[in-house]
């Protein structure tokens, strides 16, 4: 019997081939391969990290003011001294008196001289030579060194299977006609030269990732990248799909019942989308679309159509929604519209009591339930559907990747798969779409429904918050609601922050003529309703919460939010917060309020969310704060996918990989599998989502 041996350090970090090893790209690089005496030293690293040498000639231990070692080094015109202030007995061993240590670092004035603090060291000979490229620094996991790392890059670059790992089989004629002066290096002289460049390399260029052998790397990576997408979108068009056409009797089919129903008409921009969504439903193949609109802008109602539109060819329509708040929402307002239908709707949450879950499994599962609203429960193994056509995600970036391939795969069959409506406040930025959701089909609904005002947002200090609460006393006085948000439930001692319970008590007793209500993550879902219900019907004119009511809560009479420590939140947050107000006839105010002091970040999202409230505009500037994990939800499946592109730096990058892959893909079969094999191996996957 053989025991299984435990990974390597190496290994957990992923590290296990000589391929993976030569992908592992540098971060930074450390210049090495300049040498000075102590004095040139002392005189320039004041600037900058510089490399000298010298002979220890005293190393001893001091605990005043704290435990720290102090070594000594000479040459034969000066000292420095080096500071440690953690160190291990193998660093004193290696610096002990009569070492000869190189030393690289900045110098700064010390209690006893000049000195470097914990600098990088290695004990060397006088006359060691000096690396003739600069020196690599790689990420690394904690108790990794980079000498670990260095030693086992090297000899990767130097295995032989490598060369046919990296091998150029990208047609020079396609290159040529793309890149016409294209003056990137072959892949294998391109992961070299990033691993070892040259000491007269352009650091800068090495730095941000502009140099030409970066760009080879990164135009490869994004090639494998749009190759998978745009057969992840052929796939799906051989795959096979109910076709929902328009009902052949309008009059009595749900969809014109409910068009007849509703209290408003929709918007061109609704109607246009409407138009777009109908037609994929009407294919034989499944669609994957993205509606796309600003909070406010009418997605709901345009789901609602979709749905009907299935059941009325006799299949079940599903509503995923990520928090059950927000699914708590969809659920009455379809039941609102669809009820007085005759269509029954089942509501799956994990908070329902186990009899209730039974209850509405087995309604789903026999095809009683029509319409299925629920949160991430409605993709656990024992959900069954009977019939189902389509399945609407909201808010889909709030789902991991495996968890919207989960319900793809979960409701398909060896012959039907259902169709998709992802709907998201978020808009997509321009980038994002090209590379992520290349397999996509986008519907913008650009316009707001007639009456509604633009929000004017304010920002005050949280000094002025007296100020605050009188004038929002001003406001309810009118008759208007307001809501109040705090972004923690409990005291933090490390943040600091003014709690949604305290507010609420605080905000109660200043307003005694005035109802004051409570809502946090914590309360379980029917005591969460039954304050939003009570909200809603203005039997509370004051909401405080916390996020929970980010996304789905729709109160027209509610024209005033004030979010507390706004300079804790992000752009897409606030953006989604205050789109909670705006919703009625009203002009709506949204009142950042901040604490001092305030970093230049924060400052500058604060004015910009002020002077912007073009949503897209806002995704551009989330995305160059994020990078794109957290708005894809690339972080929930683990893996962001692209390692060594910026979406907005490599922007002009995105096009040309999008070209070679449409003509790979139409004429070098062969390439097309050795190259996403070099490049994703499995984690193709993903990009089908």
């Amino acid at each position: 019997m053989t025991t299984k041996q435990a990974p390597t350090p190496l290994q957990k970090m992923g590290l296990d081939s000589p391929m993976a090893l030569a992908l592992h790209l540098p971060s930074r690089y450390e210049d090495e391969t300049e040498l000075l005496t102590i004095e040139e030293a002392v005189s320039h690293g004041r600037y900058g990290a510089v490399q000298t040498q010298g002979l220890v000639v005293r190393n001893q231990v001091l605990f005043r003011p704290r435990r720290q070692m102090i070594v000594t080094i000479e040459d034969q015109a000066e000292t420095l001294q080096l500071r440690f202030l953690n160190f291990y007995p193998s660093q004193q061993k290696q610096m002990a008196v009569g070492a000869h240590l190189r030393v690289r670092g900045d110098i700064r004035d010390g209690f006893q001289g000049n000195e470097m603090v914990h600098p990088t060291v290695r004990a060397v000979f006088p006359d060691t030579p000096l690396p003739t490229s600069l020196t690599p620094v790689y990420p690394a996991s904690a108790g990794i060194s980079q000498t670990i790392i260095r030693k086992a890059v090297t000899q990767a670059l130097r295995d032989p299977s490598l060369k046919e790992s990296l091998a150029e089989f990208l047609p020079k004629k396609l290159m040529a006609q793309l890149l016409p002066s294209n003056d990137w290096p072959h892949l294998q002289a391109a992961i070299t030269y990033l691993h070892q460049p040259p000491a007269d390399a352009n650091t800068q260029a090495l730095l941000e990732r502009t140099h030409p052998a970066w760009r080879r790397v990164q135009f490869e990576e994004l090639l494998a990248q749009q190759i998978s997408l745009k057969r992840a979108h052929a796939l799906r068009r051989e795959r096979n799909a109910p076709s929902f056409g328009k009902p052949d009797q309008k009059e009595s089919s749900i969809e014109a019942g409910l068009l007849k129903a509703l209290p408003f008409k929709l918007t061109g921009a609704q109607n246009r989308v409407w138009s777009e969504i109908g037609d994929d439903l009407s294919h034989s193949f499944p669609m994957n679309r993205l509606l796309q609109g600003d909070v406010g802008s009418g997605k709901t109602v345009v789901a609602a159509l979709a749905a009907a539109r299935a059941m009325d060819h006799g299949y079940q329509a599903a509503v995923m929604a990520p928090t059950e708040i927000l699914a708590e929402q969809h659920y009455l307002k379809m039941k609102e519209w669809f009820e007085p239908l005759g269509i029954n709707i089942a509501w799956l949450s994990g908070s329902l009591k186990a009899k209730a879950k039974r209850l509405a499994q087995e309604s789903i599962e026999s095809g009683t339930a029509q319409l299925i609203i629920g949160t991430h429960a409605l993709i656990q193994e024992n959900v069954s559907f009977a019939k189902l056509g389509l399945a609407v995600i909201d808010e889909q970036h709030r789902f991991g990747v495996r968890q919207r391939l989960e319900i793809q795969q979960r409701v398909g069959s060896e012959t039907f798969y259902c169709h998709q409506l992802m709907m998201s406040a978020t808009p997509i930025p321009r980038t994002l779409a090209m590379t992520y959701y290349a397999d996509l089909d986008v519907s913008v609904i650009d316009e707001l429904p007639p009456g509604r005002k633009p929000i004017s947002t304010k920002v005050v200090k949280a000094s002025r918050r007296d100020e605050v609460i009188s004038g929002l006393q001003s406001w309810l006085e009118k008759g208007l609601q307001a809501y109040w948000v705090c972004p923690l439930i409990e005291e933090s001692e490390v943040l600091q922050l003014q709690t949604a319970v305290e507010s609420f008590e605080q905000l109660t007793l200043a307003l005694p003529g005035f109802k004051v209500g409570l809502v946090h993550g914590r309360l379980k879902a029917d005591e969460k309703a039954a304050v939003m219900a009570a909200f809603k019907a203005n039997q509370i004119q004051l909401l405080v919460a916390t996020t929970v009511i980010e996304v789905g809560v729709d109160v027209p009479n509610a024209a005033l939010m004030v979010i507390e420590h706004a300079e804790r939140f992000g752009y897409a947050q606030i953006h989604q917060l205050r789109g909670r107000v705006g919703r009625g006839s009203a002009d709506s105010v949204c009142i950042l309020m901040y604490a001092e002091p305030l970093s230049m970040a924060a400052k500058e999202r604060l004015q910009t969310l002020r002077e912007i409230s073009d949503g897209f505009v806002i995704a551009e500037r989330d995305l160059s704060l994020r990078g794109p994990g957290e708005l894809l939800g690339a972080k929930q499946s683990g893996d962001a996918m692209l390692r060594f592109v910026d979406l907005q730096r490599d922007a002009w990058l995105i096009e040309l990989a999008q070209q070679a892959a449409d003509r790979l893909l139409a004429d070098h079969g062969d390439i097309v599998e050795r190259h996403l094999e070099r490049w994703l191996g499995s984690r193709a996957e993903f990009l089908k989502a």
